[in-house]
């Protein structure tokens, strides 16, 4: 498994008590649902830049 690197994250109190929330209802931790939100982010990001180079041209 990959190593994992640990960091400060300064975050709005209301948004953290939403996440806590939401991560409780995911059953994960608070961690893991930040680690899944981001991934699925990650992977959006990455097919919307392979669709916008497969219609012919990149995106700024």
């Amino acid at each position: 498994m990959a190593e994992k690197k640990a960091f400060v994250l300064r975050i709005n109190p209301d948004m953290l008590r939403e996440l806590e929330t939401w991560a409780q209802q995911d059953f994960r931790s608070l961690n893991g649902q930040i680690e899944f939100l981001l991934s699925e982010a990650l992977k959006k990001q990455r097919r919307s830049k392979s669709k916008g180079n497969d219609e012919g041209g990149a995106k700024d």
